[in-house]
């Protein structure tokens, strides 16, 4: 089966088409500045041949046009005809608490993630849009809709509620949600594999360590907990987001700056973080770099992201009883080996022993970085959301085609 896996976001397209159940990628490629000056698609076969083309691309289907067009062109394609492709896969942001898991896309479901638009505005809208266009270019090819916050819905009240009025959260949905569960959930069950560790039996902490960042408590297979809440400001402190903060403060600087409720989200959303506090960049590399000459915010700013990863680790060992295996991910878990290595100084009292050596020099590549001896298993798993969406999407196709048989 052909899935071809689409991120849209509000002026790109990510994807990539797998042949499943082998999980062989044939090409991926990136719509780039859609409806923007300077408008391309750069694309990438399996076998190293890569192209970027340039143009005009003034919306979403005409960004799934020219990329389907690639796919079969003959000079950069990797499927004879169109019709050779068997499901299309939707990584979407927001599905409140309407899905618990990935599902086969109908009217209804559209319907459903329509009324989600308020949750994830900034990106459940183009979400929509790609599966629209998808649905007018390959009407007759089944769609499946893989959510970032169906992995964290088996959280239980007390871990998502907030302590606000109960009927806020009757009335509008005021809860945790969480996000980055396709990370969360490939990576955890991937560390188990590859330790060879029954997924449904253990307690593992996972940091998917990026520009935006979360981590989650994941015992017997299922998230009890998640950094991120109702939306991806709450928790570790991020690029540009700020991460967890009095919300009495924020009223204090709103009444101060006089500042309206946009202008506030803006403070939050994209100028704090690691780069409001070092006043250097949202960039790790940068941020460490500054800090190596002498600069003392950026020695903070990287003191306070390691010591909220830490402190994270050590809530979700209590509230799980315990931790089998933590799993680093994301940009800077993958390959910012310092901040990683600093973030579990001090959790020796949990049983975990690092292998410096190999924490300092793994970058990119699955490795465990614990010693042999260590109770606790660390391992850094390197992210693959879009491997995980077209594996749900071919288990679900899989299961119609197999239903109307």
């Amino acid at each position: 089966m052909k899935v071809i896996v689409l991120n849209c976001g509000s002026s790109s397209i990510k994807y990539q088409l797998f042949e499943m159940p082998s999980k062989n990628v044939l090409a991926k490629g990136l719509v780039d500045k859609i409806g923007l000056k300077g408008s391309a698609i750069k694309h990438k076969r399996s076998d190293g041949v890569e192209a970027k083309l340039e143009g005009e691309i003034l919306d979403h289907q005409a960004g799934i046009q020219y990329l389907l067009g690639i796919l079969v062109s003959e000079k950069y394609g990797s499927i004879k005809d169109i019709e050779e492709i068997d499901a299309v896969g939707h990584r979407v942001v927001h599905a409140g608490e309407k899905f618990s898991g990935s599902v086969y896309i109908t009217e209804e479901v559209i319907d459903a993630l329509e009324e989600c638009v308020d949750l994830a505005p900034l990106h459940n809208p183009p979400n929509l849009k790609g599966i629209y266009a998808m649905k007018e270019l390959l009407p007759e090819v089944p769609q499946v809709g893989v959510f970032d916050t169906a992995f964290h819905q088996t959280m239980s009240p007390e871990a998502y509620l907030y302590g606000i009025p109960y009927s806020l959260y009757e009335k509008y949905k005021i809860r945790r949600y969480g996000f980055h569960g396709t990370s969360h959930k490939y990576v955890s069950k991937r560390a188990c594999e590859i330790l060879d560790l029954d997924y449904e039996k253990q307690k593992i902490v996972t940091c998917h360590l990026g520009n935006g960042a979360s981590m989650a408590a994941i015992k017997g297979g299922k998230s009890v907990d998640t950094s991120m809440g109702m939306t991806p400001i709450e928790g570790l402190i991020m690029g540009t987001r700020c991460g967890d903060l009095d919300v009495g403060a924020l009223l204090y600087i709103a009444d101060k700056e006089e500042t309206s409720i946009q202008n506030t989200s803006t403070l939050v959303n994209k100028f704090s973080g690691m780069i409001g506090i070092s006043g250097v960049s949202s960039d790790m590399r940068d941020i460490q770099a500054a800090a190596d000459k002498g600069n003392e915010r950026a020695k903070v700013a990287l003191e306070m992201y390691q010591y909220r990863v830490k402190k994270y680790i050590g809530a979700y060992a209590a509230a799980m009883g315990g931790v089998d295996v933590i799993v680093f991910a994301g940009g800077i878990g993958e390959n910012d080996t310092l901040t990683r290595t600093k973030s579990l100084e001090g959790l020796e009292f949990l049983g975990l022993e690092v292998d410096r050596e190999k924490s300092l020099n793994s970058r990119a590549k699955e490795e465990v970085i614990s010693t042999p001896e260590s109770r606790v298993k660390i391992i850094v798993v390197p992210t693959d959301e879009e491997l995980m969406i077209a594996a749900d999407t071919y288990e679900i196709v899989e299961s119609v085609i197999e239903k109307s048989r």
